[in-house]
């Protein structure tokens, strides 16, 4: 049985016939008559990209919180429930604190069409507001330019991940249209970092800030120039610097992680108390769920990674080929994505498919779908009915190394599970 707070969510997600329609005018109008809370949040630290957002934002946060600083952030999607989306100073909001504010915020409304993501996002800016935290770190929702999280007047930090396809349907075809829409995010930020991004894309970008007024700061001014067993080496400005290993798995958070401390190098530039220690145990101490996290589930290792493009299939393929293991996948996607594209990109590192449909999820492929794909690639597959088959599966199997991927949906469906 649903809770008042998962009914009162279910009752937003209603306001909109679209559930992603990308404009500002209905959040500017909603935000007016809420007193425009957006005018009074706490130094912001703003992140578009395709990938590798969640970690970043985790990394800064952790990092500005190991040295005493407040920190909110912004984050979207949960895995598990939608408290995870709203973090005040490192604790997700209290269910009675997020209700009372939805709440609030649907009988501002009045029941004017608007989508899931502006008015939750309305409701988030009210709580951080309020907060008097002394940071506050949002991600992007989807694109930057039309992102709700975007209507903000005055950021601090403006930061790009890798730009990859992904959302074609709303960001364009091509990878300088979904990068021009990344970009934004950088209109009213004091510096922009750019962090290591696909060769076509480096001159465009660098184009495209060169128009702004703000210091922008590319990913060839700080990037990892060596990777060891317990730290890795960053060239930040021609200086070599060295700062322990990240603690999530896989080599492209050394990249995500250097694009955090150069952050912590400009802002300590600009009078803010940062100690390198507690930076290194940050960097060691971060968790991100469902990104390469590895549970440990009745005597066997399971990893949960909610890749689902091309670009973050790259990734996995890596840390498999790296690690030297060939799992069997529990695999489930939303049929917008290139499920037989990403499934290719992984074959010859995983010994077989187990094709689920992700529970709930209208838009999901169906398991004779992915069963057709990965007979087109030659990979062994069998299907799956509900997640407790699933599980029934990995516990009866000699197999001792799992592989769950293809969407953060099905990821925070099954971890609870898992733990």
């Amino acid at each position: 049985m649903k809770s008042k707070t998962e009914r009162l969510l279910d009752e937003l997600v209603k306001l909109h016939p679209k559930y992603i329609d990308l404009s500002l005018d209905r959040l500017k109008l909603l935000l007016k008559k809420l007193g425009n809370p957006h005018n009074h949040l706490p130094k912001t630290i703003h992140i578009a990209g395709t990938n590798g957002k969640g970690s970043v934002q985790s990394f800064i946060r952790n990092i500005l919180l190991k040295n005493g600083y407040k920190c909110d952030a912004y984050i979207s999607p949960h895995l598990s429930r939608f408290n995870e989306r709203i973090i005040i100073n490192n604790k997700e909001v209290s269910t009675k604190k997020l209700y009372k504010t939805l709440k609030f915020v649907k009988k501002i409304n009045n029941n004017k069409p608007i989508t899931f993501f502006e008015i939750t996002t309305a409701a988030a800016f009210i709580l951080f507001k309020q907060s008097k935290s002394d940071f506050l770190i949002l991600e992007t929702g989807l694109g930057g330019r039309l992102d709700a999280t975007n209507i903000i007047p005055k950021k601090i930090c403006g930061i790009l991940t890798p730009i990859s396809f992904d959302h074609e349907e709303f960001l364009g075809k091509t990878l300088k249209k979904i990068a021009n829409e990344k970009l934004g995010i950088v209109k009213n930020c004091e510096f922009v970092l750019v962090g290591k991004q696909k060769k076509e894309l480096k001159d465009h970008i660098q184009k495209k800030l060169n128009k702004f007024e703000n210091k922008y700061f590319y990913g060839k001014e700080f990037r990892v120039t060596k990777s060891l067993k317990n730290k890795f080496e960053i060239k930040i400005d021609n200086k070599k610097y060295s700062y322990s290993r990240p603690s999530l798995n896989g080599k492209h958070q050394e990249e995500n992680a250097s694009i955090s401390i150069y952050f912590a190098k400009i802002i300590e530039n600009m009078g803010y108390k940062l100690n390198k220690k507690e930076i290194n145990v940050a960097l060691k101490e971060t968790i991100w769920p469902g990104r390469l996290e590895v549970i440990n589930y009745k005597n066997k290792k399971i990893i949960l990674d909610g890749s689902h493009n091309i670009d973050g299939a790259e990734k996995l393929n890596e840390f498999l080929k790296t690690k030297r293991i060939k799992p069997i996948v529990l695999f489930g996607m939303l049929n917008n994505k290139k499920a037989s594209l990403f499934l290719n990109k992984i074959k010859k590192r995983i010994s077989k498919v187990l094709a689920i449909k992700i529970p709930d999820e209208k838009n999901s492929f169906k398991t004779k779908q992915i069963n057709q794909i990965c007979d087109f690639h030659s990979i062994k597959c069998e299907q799956v009915k509900n997640i407790n088959d699933a599980l029934k599966y990995f516990r009866s199997n000699q197999e001792k190394i799992y592989l769950i991927t293809g969407s953060l949906y099905l990821i925070g469906k099954i971890r609870r599970k898992l733990l």
